[in-house]
């Protein structure tokens, strides 16, 4: 995927990683971006808000303000949380539409698949799906208030 068709935020991240051949290069990366994500409340981290098929513990919230999606998430994995500060940053402040359009191509194209194991693979996965489901339950109007899994 061209990262001129992905949102502004998302292509600068992919272009970061994709520029990093060497897998600890890129799990540096990652752990830059845990560290500079912000804390989440414990009081987010509910059932609905679990990522589900993730080995590790992982959060995500949604919340809409003014057409635009704003997430916060966690985890207990240091490089997963590196992963979940990615697509925060990456996808922060898109309308719902966007997000929701969006397809996983542009986890190819960051090169990470290549240097995390496959269940972390998926799980990365698995962290953008909820979020695009919480994206299309704000475009249906349903809020994030509805369970999303």
């Amino acid at each position: 995927m061209p990262s001129s068709s992905l949102p502004p935020n998302l292509a600068k991240i992919v272009e970061r990683f994709a520029r990093h051949s060497d897998p600890k290069k890129r799990y540096e990366q990652l752990l830059w971006y845990a560290k500079k994500l912000e804390p989440m409340p414990e009081e987010a981290k509910t059932p609905e808000n679990k990522v589900q098929g993730c080995v590790s513990q992982v959060f995500i919230t949604a919340d809409l303000k003014d057409g635009q999606i704003w997430y916060q998430g966690d985890s207990d994995a240091q490089l997963v949380k590196g992963l979940v500060a990615l697509l925060i940053q990456g996808l922060n402040g898109l309308p719902p539409e966007a997000i929701t359009r969006l397809t996983p191509e542009f986890i190819e194209a960051t090169g990470l698949q290549v240097s995390l194991t496959p269940s972390r693979a998926n799980g990365f996965y698995n962290i953008f799906k909820l979020m695009q489901k919480k994206a299309l339950a704000f475009e249906l109007g349903q809020g994030a208030s509805q369970p999303c899994n």
